[in-house]
């Protein structure tokens, strides 16, 4: 039957030091690399193939994509990066210190900014450091400003729809290594999470998260794969 992987990358370097992400590109660390390798070893434990890949432009995601795949063997099948499956863009707070937002913003504040469905962040200033507009890798895309939960949900379900579950109807077994925000709309769709509950979902990294379709396409119930 068809089945669908999400795995969120492994640690971050802003992972671990507690900074705003977003678009900007950041490297795993070693934890998030043993993360990445650990998640293909269990596909390949609880034999979990992936025949086909989607991922972001990110190189978080995308290594661990490739780590996962050598982990379990499947290095060689096809995949597709797309910035559809890009991270959530944090607009001015990208690069910021997540505790020092805090301090000066107010915990309620910065609460709203992360976890709220619709309220984006600050719009990131023309000239910032993290000014991705000149990135070789977005030619052509309109860079986002900033984006909420709900206009990340905007560009990630329309890929969904169009490019990844027509693979998937065709009884491939995918996988999509992305971020915590574009796969927080793929499970939000899914799993028919409301706009009020999905701000309290958060998805861990480096655990696979597999989905198994019906003949009708209707997604089953969404299971962590170590647990099964």
């Amino acid at each position: 039957m068809p089945t669908l992987i999400l795995v969120r990358h492994g640690q971050s370097q802003w992972n671990l030091e507690n900074r705003f992400t977003g678009w900007w590109d950041v490297d795993l660390t070693d934890k998030g690399v043993s993360e990445a390798i650990a998640a293909g070893e269990l596909l390949a434990a609880k034999n979990v193939l992936p025949t086909r890949a989607f991922t972001s432009l990110q190189t978080r995601a995308i290594r661990t994509l490739h780590l996962a795949l050598e982990a379990c063997g499947r290095l060689w099948i096809p995949e597709t990066k797309n910035w559809h499956l890009n991270e959530r863009h944090y607009g001015g707070l990208t690069g910021l210190d997540k505790q020092e937002t805090r301090d000066r913003h107010g915990d309620e504040q910065v609460h709203i900014w992360r976890r709220s469905f619709d309220v984006p962040p600050p719009v990131m200033e023309d000239g910032s450091d993290y000014d991705l507009a000149a990135d070789a890798r977005y030619a052509g895309i309109d860079v986002p400003r900033t984006e909420s939960l709900k206009l990340t949900i905007e560009r990630v379900l329309p890929y969904w729809e169009s490019e990844i579950l027509p693979v998937l109807a065709s009884g491939e077994t995918v996988i999509v290594s992305a971020h915590g925000n574009s796969l927080r709309a793929l499970v939000k769709h899914l799993s028919g999470i409301s706009d009020d509950d999905i701000t309290g979902l958060e998805i861990p990294t480096g655990q696979p998260i597999v989905y198994e379709f019906d003949d009708a396409m209707n997604p089953g119930e969404r299971q962590y794969l170590k647990d099964r």
